[in-house]
C-alpha cells in the first residue's frame, strides 16, 4: 500500500504554531515577576478573545453559529485545553523550571495517543508510535542536557505540568471531533471565549494581589495574546482538523528544538552534542510519526481521528 501523510500546508501550520509556542514558557517566566498566573492567563486569553472576535464578524464569510451541541463541544474544549490546561501549566512553570516544562510537554502525544486509544479504540500505525517514542527521547536529550536546577516546590510544578498534558490531550482529541464543518478562526473563537471566561473567575483568586503590569510586562502579555494565543491557536487548529490529534501533538516536540535554536542564536548560547544529537533525534521521530499507510488512514477517519476533509463552511 502506498505511503501517505498530512498535507504539507497542515504540518507546516503545526511546526509555525510550535515555533510561537516555544518562546511562551520564557516569556511567562518573565512575566510572571510582574503579574500571577491566573491573571496572565486572564488578560492574555481576553485580549486574544476580543482580536479573535474582530476577525469573526469583520471577515468576508462570516460564519454560521454552531449548533447548540457544537457549541457545548467547543466550550469544553476550550476550557480544558485553555482554561484548565494553562492554569496547571503557568503554576507548575512558577514552582519548577522552563526546562522541565519543555520536557513534560515531551510526553504529551504519548497522553494524547493513549486517550485516542481509550476512546476511539483506534489503530495505531506502528510508525507514528515509533515516531512519538522516538521523538520523546530526543525531547529528553535536549532538555535534560540543558537543564536548570530547581527550587524544593519544582516536583509539585511537574506534577502539576503532567496534569496539564493530560487537559491537553482532552483539548486535541475534543476539538478535533467539535471543529467539523467549521473554520480554524471560528473553532478558535469558541474555544478561547469559555477558555477566557474561565479564566476571568480564576483571577479572582488573585484579586488580593493585583496591580498594573510594568511597561515590559504589558508588552509581553501583548505578545502571548498576539503571537501565541491569536497565531498559535490559529496555526495548531488549522493543522489539527487535517491530521490526527496525536500526529500533531508529536510535532509539537519540536517545541525544545526550536528553544534551543533561539538561545543559540539571539542568545549566542552554546549547544552541547548531546543536545544536537537530541534535537537530530526528534526530527527524525516527527517525521516518522507523519507517515501512515492508506488503509490506517481510512480505518482512522472511520473513528473521527485522522484527516478531515477540506472544510465547507466558513
Amino acid at each position: 500500500m502506498r505511503e501517505r501523510g498530512p498535507g504539507l500546508s497542515a504540518v507546516c501550520a503545526v511546526v509555525a504554531a510550535a515555533l510561537l509556542w516555544s518562546s511562551s514558557y520564557a516569556v511567562t517566566k518573565e512575566v510572571l515577576e510582574d503579574v500571577g498566573p491566573l491573571g496572565i492567563g486572564a488578560i492574555r486569553f481576553t485580549l486574544a478573545a476580543v482580536l479573535l472576535a474582530v476577525m469573526v464578524r469583520l471577515g468576508r464569510n462570516r460564519p454560521s453559529r454552531p449548533d447548540a451541541r457544537q457549541r457545548r463541544q467547543l466550550y469544553l474544549s476550550g476550557l480544558l485545553g485553555i482554561t484548565v490546561y494553562f492554569i496547571l501549566e503557568n503554576v507548575g512553570v512558577d514552582l519548577s523550571t522552563a526546562s522541565d516544562a519543555s520536557l513534560i510537554v515531551a510526553t504529551y502525544p504519548l497522553m494524547t495517543m493513549g486517550l485516542e486509544l481509550a476512546l476511539f479504540r483506534s489503530r495505531m500505525p506502528l510508525s507514528r508510535v515509533a515516531g512519538v517514542l522516538l521523538a520523546t527521547v530526543g525531547a529528553f536529550l535536549v532538555v535534560r542536557n540543558g537543564a536548570e536546577v530547581g527550587g524544593n516546590a519544582r516536583w509539585t510544578g511537574d506534577v502539576l505540568l503532567l496534569l496539564g498534558g493530560l487537559a491537553w490531550a482532552g483539548y486535541n482529541v475534543l476539538g478535533k471531533r467539535a471543529s467539523a464543518g467549521r473554520s480554524a478562526v471560528s473553532v478558535t473563537y469558541y474555544q478561547t471565549l469559555a477558555g477566557a471566561a474561565g479564566f476571568l473567575l480564576a483571577s479572582l483568586l488573585e484579586a488580593g494581589d493585583w496591580r498594573m503590569p510594568g511597561a515590559a510586562s504589558a508588552s509581553l502579555l501583548v505578545y502571548l495574546a498576539v503571537a501565541c494565543s491569536v497565531g498559535g491557536f490559529l496555526l495548531y487548529n488549522y493543522g489539527l482538523r487535517r491530521m490526527a490529534s496525536s500526529v500533531a501533538v508529536n510535532i509539537l516536540n519540536l517545541v525544545p528544538v526550536f528553544g534551543v535554536v533561539g538561545a543559540v542564536v539571539i542568545n549566542g548560547e552554546s549547544i552541547r552534542p548531546a543536545q544536537a544529537a537530541g534535537g537530530v533525534i526528534i526530527v527524525a521521530g516527527v517525521a516518522l510519526g507523519m507517515i501512515e499507510r492508506r488503509g490506517s488512514v481510512n480505518a482512522l477517519r472511520a473513528d473521527g481521528t485522522a484527516d478531515d476533509p477540506a472544510p465547507t463552511a466558513a
